[in-house]
C-alpha cells in the first residue's frame, strides 16, 4: 500500500459533557496538527499516490471551516462532545466529500483509503480511518 501524507493545524474552542472530562468540561481551548494520509495499493499514471498539492490545498479548505471556532456554538455539533476522535472522523469525512465530487483531481478516485489524525500534543493522538 501506498500513502501520502499531508498537515495543517486548527485551534478551536470547545466544552464537554460528563464526568469522565474532569476540567474539560469548561470551556477550553485545543490546537491540533491535523494529519491526512492518503492511501492506494497502486500508483496511477504519474507514479503518484494523490496530487500533493491539492491534497494540501483540500485539507485547509476543510479545517478553515473548523478554525478559530467555538464548536459548542456550531449547529453541525449542537449537543455532541466534540472530542479529538470526533473531529477526526468528521474531517475525514469531509474530506471524503471533496474527493467523491473530484477536487483532488480523477487520479484521486482510484484511492483506497484515508486515515485523519489529530495530535493533541507531543504525546497524545486520535485518528479515524475510513475506505474510500
Amino acid at each position: 500500500m501506498f500513502s501520502i501524507t499531508v498537515r495543517d493545524h486548527i485551534m478551536i474552542a470547545h466544552s464537554f459533557r460528563g464526568d469522565v472530562f474532569g476540567p474539560a468540561q469548561r470551556l477550553h481551548g485545543a490546537t491540533f496538527l491535523v494529519d491526512a494520509t492518503f492511501r492506494r495499493e497502486q500508483l496511477d499514471d504519474d507514479n503518484i499516490v494523490v496530487d500533493i498539492g491539492l491534497a494540501t490545498q483540500e485539507l485547509g479548505a476543510v479545517v478553515a471551516e473548523l478554525n478559530y471556532r467555538n464548536l459548542d456554538n456550531e449547529p453541525a455539533f449542537a449537543g455532541v462532545n466534540t472530542s479529538t476522535e470526533f473531529l477526526a472522523k468528521v474531517i475525514a469525512d469531509r474530506l471524503a466529500e471533496r474527493i467523491e465530487k473530484g477536487a483532488l483531481g480523477e487520479g484521486a478516485r482510484g484511492l483506497a483509503g484515508l486515515t485523519v489524525t489529530l495530535h493533541e500534543s507531543h504525546v497524545a493522538w486520535a485518528s479515524y480511518e475510513r475506505a474510500l
